[in-house]
């Protein structure tokens, strides 16, 4: 079959990037190869690595990929990682690296991989599927007030502490095995009122265990600080963000690295000796037209930021 996914923000990924032809990239965040095919096909005498903790992503990168498949290099791996995977992979430095940091579509759709919360499949929610922790063990094992924590925390979710008290009455008689049995605990502990909003009920609670279960948010600051550090001047780090706790981390780190000088605005000379080690390209995050999102209505929440390494005379 005609491989015709497009990934989200594809076009504006690829201008952000700012494509060479010999250049070296990353994609930290591989998926359905949607943006490594645009990079790879951009390039002759460059090289693009591809990383995803998800196996079975980068055996379907192989297919995929194929046409460019002798400048492309696919790692097994998490992006929290990325100095050592460049380490091992021999390169210095690179030109530009891309993140999506969304959950791909192939995890969203298959059942079995216990993302959703509209189909029976077990709790499971890695990403990684040779991680030990999954969804099962958090929701059955970690305490009400962790559970409230998680909830509150990765799913803003204003009805945490019912939510997180439920769960855990309901343990007590049986362990929680599935999805649905979840979204049910879930909807149980939500007012009537909660029940009438438009998104179904138990996607804060799914989103705050799957971020749990994957450790998302924290390896967000010291992936973006490697990627700095990686990137060879005037390259391009550009991150697609998906929620609100997501795209704060990526905002304020990016502002930290662009800020340079923290002392007090009232000593008379810099005594921190600080410099900015990017400039941001955008103010603004960029967001998907209408055009995308009548195609791709899973798009709607994303954003993406783009910065630049500064030249070593801007330093």
């Amino acid at each position: 079959m005609e491989y015709t996914h497009k990934s989200v923000l594809l076009d504006e990924c690829i201008e952000m990037l700012n494509i060479r032809p010999d250049g070296v990239y990353v994609d930290g965040t591989l998926g359905r190869a949607g943006h490594s095919r645009e990079i790879a096909r951009r390039l002759t005498a460059g090289r693009l690595i591809c990383i995803d903790q998800d196996m079975a992503a980068i055996t379907a990168a192989e297919e995929r990929l194929a046409p460019w498949r002798d400048r492309v290099t696919l790692v097994h791996g998490n992006f929290s990682d990325l100095a050592d995977i460049l380490d091992r992979a021999g390169v210095p430095g690179v030109d530009g690296a891309l993140f999506d940091l969304g959950v791909s579509s192939p995890q969203l759709d298959d059942a079995s991989r216990g993302f959703s919360y509209m189909r029976e499949a077990p709790l499971d929610m890695r990403m990684d599927h040779t991680a030990a922790l999954t969804a099962r063990e958090v929701v059955n094992t970690w305490s009400q007030e962790e559970l409230r924590r998680v909830l509150y925390e990765y799913g803003e979710e204003r009805y945490a502490p019912a939510i997180a008290r439920a769960i855990v009455k309901t343990r007590e008689a049986s362990p929680v095995e599935t999805t649905l049995e979840l979204a049910d605990i879930v909807r149980s502990a939500m007012p009537p009122s909660a029940l009438r909003e438009k998104q179904h009920p138990a996607k804060r609670t799914f989103q705050a265990i799957r971020i749990a279960v994957n450790g998302e948010l924290d390896v967000l600051p010291p992936m973006l600080k490697a990627a700095v550090e990686s990137l060879n001047p005037g390259g391009r780090l550009a991150v697609i963000t998906f929620h609100s706790l997501e795209d704060r981390i990526v905002k304020q780190t990016m502002r930290d690295m662009a800020r340079g000088c923290t002392c007090p605005r009232e000593f008379p000379v810099c005594v921190c000796g600080k410099k900015p080690k990017i400039r941001l390209v955008t103010r603004k995050p960029v967001v998907p037209g209408e055009a995308e999102l009548r195609e791709n209505p899973r798009a709607r929440s994303a954003k993406l930021r783009t910065a630049e390494k500064c030249e070593p005379f801007d330093i």
